[in-house]
């Protein structure tokens, strides 16, 4: 009795559906990944705020952050979204951007339209390169009573690599975009 192949857990593309995306460039790969090291610096600041740590602060000031508790959760919560959201880049280099894997359960298997795909990353590029520059471009100019001199120029310094973030999502977005616009509809002329 011959063996017959076991079914793939991705369904095939139908007739009306692109053929595959090219792999991404291995610049884009490689800025997707610098967008959660650039987050790194800041949310592991404000982890050591969770654990107690002042990181920066003065006593006082410390207290009043209130980062202790439920405000610990809070902290931690900032730093884990910025990760995840971050790490959400990778969808834009990697084949489950444009497809969820089979092993979803309800969505698996489901095509993500690319329009969506795009414009959500374009719009994320705006957000996040408006407020990372003007959170770095003032950091210095707007006096912290609460913070150590020291605290002021450590912390800064560790929010700077998140000015990257738009500029690197704005990049690996473009690539994506060029990517969906190179490839070709079976049945159509390309």
């Amino acid at each position: 009795m011959p063996l017959t192949p076991a079914p793939s857990a991705e369904p095939a593309p139908s007739a009306s559906e692109p053929g595959p995306l090219p792999p991404a460039p291995r610049w884009a790969v490689r800025a997707a990944h610098a967008t959660v090291l650039v987050t790194l610096p800041s949310g592991l600041w404000r982890l050591l705020l969770a654990a107690g740590m002042p990181a920066g602060y003065t006593e006082a000031g410390f207290r009043a952050l209130g980062s202790t508790g439920w405000g610990a959760l809070l902290v931690v919560a900032v730093s884990v979204t910025m990760e995840l959201l971050a790490l959400a880049t990778l969808a834009l280099v990697r084949p489950w951007g444009e497809r969820l894997p089979g092993r979803l359960p309800l969505l698996g298997g489901r095509r993500i339209p690319p329009r969506a795909l795009i414009t959500t990353a374009w719009l994320t590029v705006v957000a996040l390169t408006g407020v990372w520059t003007a959170l770095v471009g003032t950091w210095w100019l707007i006096p912290k009573e609460d913070m150590t001199p020291l605290g002021v120029d450590v912390v800064g310094l560790l929010y700077v690599p998140t000015v990257a973030w738009g500029p690197l999502l704005a990049a690996v977005t473009l690539s994506f975009q060029r990517r969906h616009r190179s490839r070709t509809v079976p049945g159509r002329p390309a």
